[in-house]
């Protein structure tokens, strides 16, 4: 039902940000983990066990390695994590943001444009949804970069900035619900059966038998290898929350960002493992730090000035305000939106809520030098900003690193929106295998001092 991602976040955001730790983490349920939700489903489903039980033991299962990590300190490894590897995870985030967004589109209107089993050709159906997807995305991006106009003093044209995102969803979700009323749009809806939010369904290990929307369904009992097939599960996504956690929590704690506190990356792995193993218990979704959430977070929060560097005009952090009130707040508010299911969430067309996805990716794109050496590629040399890796880097050896990590994205995008499940199952692991790959094969081809230049420190 609608009202349970709308649960998770409220018990899940303010769990982490205890005294001594880095806050300005968000915590939510990211894409692959998602995904990887999907595999844990097919394997439920070829068992012949209650998905739900099965659910719970994966997310013990990978409580418990996620607290062994903790006590053994193994985020050490992260030393190993540079700017490279960051930038493939977080544009690869940024990708199946948009992976998803343009998914729904083309089912849109492959389904109304091409109709089968009686349903009416109507194209308007996919035209309006066009409309709302990419206006959401042109009016949020807009407002967002007004930040760079002449118009206003400059921290007035930040409050206007940081509503873009807001001011977009209200707006085409209006356009949406009245202006496109006679058009048959797609909205947010709750199938549940119970008028209640809080529904709670007891474990079944052993065989039984249940009513499931007006069908008996019958599950088959817990055996020793479905609890070892959990296990490996549970280790699987275990690697899958310490890598793409770290990654976030590391961008947060960027020295560019000039936070004054420190991180606890072992501190937040312990967290988010008790928090999980609550999710798991009521069959909430899991949660843990989150890209491109947690550096846009610290982003809406600094205060940042622009200067030229070596002629480049370039928006640099002053100073950020570490507070818990926000994210405490946005878990508040999203706990309180319950209580708007089905209305007026209803008046939020489905496409309006692609287009933030939408929005979210490219906004967040602008914040990986692999994004802005991609562009590169197709510009001319005498156009290029005066970086400092374009002054101190030939050309060739910018594009071929830029190649090279472009490779890495491409098997990390082949894995993982591939339609075999057991693919998806690798991940976790090529994520980790970034890491050696940057340290040892990289600079094979890839001479140590321009490596310095290209994947040094932000």
């Amino acid at each position: 039902p609608a009202r349970t991602p709308l649960l998770a976040p409220a018990p899940g955001r303010p769990t982490p940000p205890p005294p001594g730790r880095q806050p300005l983490g968000i915590v939510l349920t990211p894409i692959p983990l998602v995904l990887f939700t999907k595999v844990i489903y097919t394997f439920a489903e070829e068992f012949e066990v209650d998905f739900l039980t099965f659910y719970f033991m994966t997310g013990v299962f990978n409580c418990c390695f996620l607290a062994l990590y903790s006590l053994f300190g193994v985020s050490k490894i992260m030393v190993y994590c540079s700017r490279s590897t960051e930038e493939i995870v977080g544009v690869f985030i940024s990708i199946a943001f948009i992976v998803d967004s343009m998914k729904y589109v083309a089912k849109e209107f492959g389904y109304y444009c091409f109709p089968y089993d009686g349903v009416k050709c109507d194209v308007g159906v996919p035209l309006a949804s066009f409309i709302l997807i990419f206006g959401t995305l042109f009016v949020g991006l807009r407002i967002y970069n007004f930040r760079h106009s002449p118009f206003l003093s400059a921290g007035k044209r930040e409050i206007v900035a940081e509503y873009a995102l807001a001011v977009s969803v209200i707006l085409m979700s209006f356009i949406g619900s009245y202006g496109f009323s006679s058009i048959n749009l797609d909205v947010f809806e709750d199938n549940a059966d119970n008028k209640t939010p809080f529904y709670f369904s007891s474990f079944k290990f052993s065989a039984s038998s249940y009513l499931y929307h007006g069908e008996t369904k019958e599950t088959k009992a817990f055996t020793a290898g479905v609890y070892l097939v959990c296990l490996a599960l549970g280790f699987i996504v275990s690697i899958l929350f310490f890598v793409e956690g770290n990654v976030a929590q590391s961008m947060v704690n960027n020295p560019h960002n000039r936070l004054k506190k420190g991180h606890a990356y072992h501190l937040d792995l312990m967290v988010v493992a008790v928090m999980n193993i609550i999710m798991s218990v009521f069959g909430l979704p899991w949660m843990h730090p989150s890209l491109p959430h947690s550096p846009l977070h610290v982003k809406a929060l600094a205060a940042t000035e622009e200067t030229n560097v070596n002629g480049v005009v370039k928006e640099v952090i002053v100073s950020v305000t570490e507070t818990r009130l926000t994210s405490l707040l946005a878990s508040i508010l999203i706990f309180v939106s319950v209580l708007m299911v089905p209305l007026p969430l209803q008046y939020i067309p489905t496409a309006v809520l692609y287009g933030l996805l939408l929005f979210l990716a490219f906004s967040s794109l602008d914040e990986f030098q692999l994004w802005e050496r991609l562009l590169l590629l197709m510009t001319e040399q005498q156009q290029y900003p005066p970086h400092h890796y374009v002054r101190k880097v030939p050309q060739k050896v910018i594009h071929l690193f830029t190649c090279l990590q472009l490779l890495q994205l491409a098997v990390l995008c082949g894995l993982s929106f591939s339609g075999v499940s057991y693919l998806k199952m690798l991940f976790p692991f090529v994520i980790i295998g970034l890491m050696p790959i940057r340290k040892l094969l990289i600079p094979k081809i890839i001479s140590e001092a321009h490596l310095d230049v290209l994947d040094g420190s932000h």
